[in-house]
């Protein structure tokens, strides 16, 4: 039997960045043609199980989805909103992206602009950075003491442990890039007139502390990886796959759900007489 995304992707118990090749394709397509041809099948699963989320909200359901994406800068993260997230009706859909927090935000809880952000019943939330830059950032320059950084591991599991209580099935998403490949895609956007407002100076400050960000990251999914708040790692240097792999989790993660369209709160065979009878000349 075929190995699932889930599985494939599943971050293990003591991660080792260095041991997962960001071109590899362990599991599905091996090429972009089946790729998208894959893709087409996965897009008919995510709209349809999405729209039966959305609607058993509308039932009284409580139950949502929240996709956790996190990546070195050109990882993709707003790829996949593009061609995974754009792939269910928009209706069932929050986009948040986190950028540097304001000096607002700053004299808050680090996790007090991510609450807010939650995707309510019926809805799939994702997040473009999340509160895990409390403990990537943060960790790699120094923002805060190391004792406040290590402590919001045990923070954010409480965190994602209580949502999960709530009804919202967390998904969590590292983009893993090769160092090589970011280099070729920060070039490609000072290429190209059309993305070279991407390029920011910045992101060559980050690509200097590669090491740093690499064992923040290591640490951030050992410490806070759980079977209510599962972390995976998805090779991220072949945009196609990417998109696939990511595609598949959410719809292994959205087929186990198995959301319900809510029965009919109306006589069906009354209606039909009352539509029939309401025709218009």
């Amino acid at each position: 039997m075929a190995r699932s995304a889930r599985s494939t992707f599943r971050v293990p118990a003591d991660p080792d960045l260095a041991a997962i090749d960001p071109r590899g394709r362990p599991v599905g397509p091996q090429d972009k043609s089946a790729a998208a041809e894959q893709m087409a099948d996965l897009a008919t699963v995510l709209d349809e199980r999405q729209e039966a989320l959305y609607a058993e909200a509308i039932g009284g359901g409580t139950r949502a989805v929240l996709l956790v994406l996190q990546g070195m800068d050109t990882s993709g993260k707003g790829g996949v909103i593009r061609h995974v997230a754009g792939l269910v009706n928009p209706q069932g859909l929050t986009i948040s992206s986190f950028k540097k927090p304001t000096a607002e935000e700053r004299a808050q809880h680090f996790l007090w602009r991510i609450r807010p952000k939650v995707p309510a019943p019926g809805q799939i939330g994702v997040f473009d950075r999340s509160h895990y830059e409390d403990v990537l950032i943060a960790r790699v320059d120094s923002l805060v003491p190391e004792e406040v950084w290590r402590g919001r591991y045990t923070e954010i599991t409480a965190f994602e442990s209580e949502l999960a209580e709530q009804g919202v099935t967390i998904v969590k998403c590292m983009l893993h890039i090769s160092p090589a490949e970011q280099a070729e895609r920060l070039l490609a956007r000072l290429d190209d007139p059309a993305k070279v407002w991407k390029y920011n100076t910045g992101d060559l400050d980050s690509r200097a502390k590669w090491p740093a960000y690499q064992q923040a990251y290591t640490d951030a999914l050992r410490e806070t990886d759980s079977d209510t708040a599962p972390w995976y790692v998805v090779p991220s240097d072949r945009k196609w796959y990417r998109n696939w792999a990511i595609a598949a989790i959410l719809a292994e993660t959205l087929t186990e759900l198995d959301p319900r369209f809510p029965p009919a709160t109306v006589d069906i065979d009354a209606e039909r007489a009352r539509i029939r009878a309401s025709v218009i000349a």
